[in-house]
């Protein structure tokens, strides 16, 4: 696509972090922009200081996870500004913690929102994009999409999946000689709250028999969250890449190179049947 003026984009996970960041710089671009979240007060100061700018936006309450409320924001989107043309998956949650600790509600949950929910906006905007042959979609992966960081095995379980349905889709698309576009976008660390996603978990998927955490591991948490705040890249940089990836027709977005080394030698030990190498935590500070 070399000219986005005029034309639509749905985004979700588009109230806050790079979400917010693609509704803004897509709407800079002259986009009209539908922005769904599931969490309604951010959603509307969202779109509010959006269309105070000069946007045309739309806001829609979507909970990803169910297939009727992505039905009900194609339709939506439909009516207030037609079919769209840039589709961004970027709706996500994480879970951290050892494989052995996790629920079975901590597993339903990330499994819903991060891969049901791309899914879910898979079955209702793409047959449209290929229908039209216009268009990119956009899938937020992470690099825990390509190396798996101990504590976060839900978490890199979904975003292994989300870069298996992009490359499928590519090669699919390329074979049939589809003029859609995609781009797999595997952020590093970035300071979005996806590291707060707790504050959204529905109240039927939280863990009865779970303990409080100990002080220490919610002190050192703090301390996590702090560091990525001030150190980790800004939103506003990956809507950057991310508006020149649509243009470009780029399929790979890396917001940065700290993990290749680890991904280059986890390659490595596939390639000689090899077992994989020690795992380095996803931060160490």
């Amino acid at each position: 696509m070399d000219d986005l003026t005029g034309r639509v984009a749905v985004i979700t996970g588009g109230a806050s972090g790079m979400g917010r960041a693609f509704a803004n710089r897509f709407a800079q671009a002259g986009m009209r922009v539908v922005v769904a979240d599931v969490e309604e007060p951010a959603l509307d100061q969202a779109v509010a200081e959006l269309q105070s700018a000069g946007a045309e936006a739309l806001g829609v309450v979507c909970d990803v996870a169910d297939h009727s409320a992505v039905v009900e924001l194609g339709d939506r989107t439909e009516e207030a500004f037609g079919p769209p043309q840039v589709l961004c998956l970027n709706a996500g949650i994480g879970v951290s913690g050892p494989l052995a600790e996790a629920s079975m509600a901590d597993w339903k949950w990330v499994i819903d929102v991060n891969l049901w929910g791309v899914i879910h906006g898979l079955d209702v905007f793409l047959s449209g994009l290929i229908g039209r042959d216009e268009g990119h979609v956009i899938f937020t992966a992470s690099v825990a999409g390509h190396y798996s960081f101990p504590h976060l095995g839900p978490y890199a379980a979904t975003k292994y999946g989300v870069v298996a349905i992009a490359e499928t889709l590519h090669a699919e698309l390329r074979a049939e000689g589809s003029k859609v576009g995609v781009t797999c976008l595997s952020p590093g660390l970035v300071s979005t709250n996806i590291f707060s996603s707790e504050r959204n978990r529905p109240e039927v998927l939280t863990d009865p028999s779970g303990e409080p955490r100990p002080e220490e591991e919610l002190a050192m948490r703090e301390a996590f969250l702090e560091w990525v705040q001030a150190n980790a890249l800004q939103p506003a940089e990956v809507a950057e890449m991310i508006h020149r990836a649509v243009l470009d027709g780029t399929f790979w977005v890396f917001t940065d190179d700290e993990h290749r080394s680890a991904i280059s030698e986890r390659h490595a030990a596939i390639r000689e049947r090899e077992e994989p190498p020690p795992y380095a935590p996803l931060l160490d500070i």
